[in-house]
């Protein structure tokens, strides 16, 4: 058995929460920092909908990223824990990067420019995508989001890209309290193989139906086993009426099926081995508003 390295003294180590208003690229930019693909991205709004941790180790540090559900006004319950999951990662964070980009408002959610004034810890303005736009443009903004939060420190990148993501790390370094690690320098993220099968599942259902849909679904697993040669899963998927049932499973059970395979594929490639799956939808009415089904989703922790 090999015998684990010791810590240095002045090992680092931290939390580095990243937030920002819906479809900015906090997702993508964690996975580009990471190099591993742990958020789910889409181009909707709302993708993310859980706090995910993915943790960065090196000899002398850890970096343990959190990705946030986009800032956004809430409408019903499942809203309301998505915005719990952002205002308590503003609360234990070591450093805060606050993810915007080259179209987006400033004063969108306002409230939250106002806290970012306000921390004490560390802020890093990512202003993304700047791909899509033209230097002057950029060089403007970088001073308008300067004057807003001038103990800030703004980094322009293209997530998408990987195009200047390396001050971001050296600078998260730099800034890192001394500490031990939070985990084992072997893990990766806070997440189970179980969390990220129903992530999978929820990304094809973003990426093949429109309008409300993809709102209106919530998955479960339901059976997770792992065999010798595969894992065997069994997964549900709950929407809110029998006409969106409809939609989901499609003629003949044609859609269910194209998600289910598309799925399944894209599991084996994340845990490296053959998936057997299983998908079947069922109606939950009106979940999204029910603290007692988002308490055994997960959405709300006592």
């Amino acid at each position: 058995m090999e015998e684990k390295k010791p810590v240095p003294k002045q090992h680092r180590s931290g939390f580095v929460n990243i937030i920002g208003n819906p479809n900015v690229g906090k997702s993508t930019l964690m996975n580009a920092l990471l190099g591993e693909n742990l958020s789910i991205v889409t181009a909707k709004a709302q993708t993310t909908r859980h706090r995910i941790m993915g943790i960065l180790n090196a000899d002398e540090w850890q970096i343990v990223f959190s990705d946030t559900p986009g800032i956004l006004k809430p409408s019903y319950a499942l809203q309301q824990s998505m915005l719990d999951f952002v205002d308590v990662a503003i609360g234990d964070a070591d450093i805060i990067l606050y993810v915007t980009d080259v179209v987006e408002k400033k004063d969108k959610n306002a409230e939250y420019i106002g806290k970012l004034q306000k921390l004490e810890c560390p802020v890093l303005i990512i202003l993304n995508k700047i791909d899509l736009s033209d230097q002057p443009t950029v060089q403007r903004l970088i001073e308008e989001w300067q004057a807003l939060v001038p103990r800030a420190e703004i980094f322009p990148v293209s997530a998408k890209e990987k195009f200047n993501l390396e001050g971001i790390l050296e600078t998260i370094i730099a800034k890192l309290p001394v500490s031990p690690p939070w985990y084992d320098k072997e893990q990766f993220t806070d997440k189970s193989l179980r969390f990220f099968a129903s992530e999978i599942i929820r990304e094809k259902i973003l990426e093949n139906y429109d309008k409300e849909i993809p709102y209106c679904t919530e998955v479960v697993i339901e059976r997770f086993k792992e065999g010798e040669e595969r894992y065997d899963i069994g997964a549900v998927i709950n929407v809110m009426r029998d006409s969106q049932k409809g939609i989901v499973i499609g003629r003949g059970g044609s859609a269910l099926k194209r998600v289910a395979t598309q799925a399944r594929l894209e599991m084996e490639n994340f845990f490296q081995k053959k998936v057997f799956l299983q998908v079947f939808v069922k109606v939950e009415p009106d979940w999204r508003a029910d603290k007692r089904k988002l308490r055994q989703f997960g959405y709300i922790q006592d």
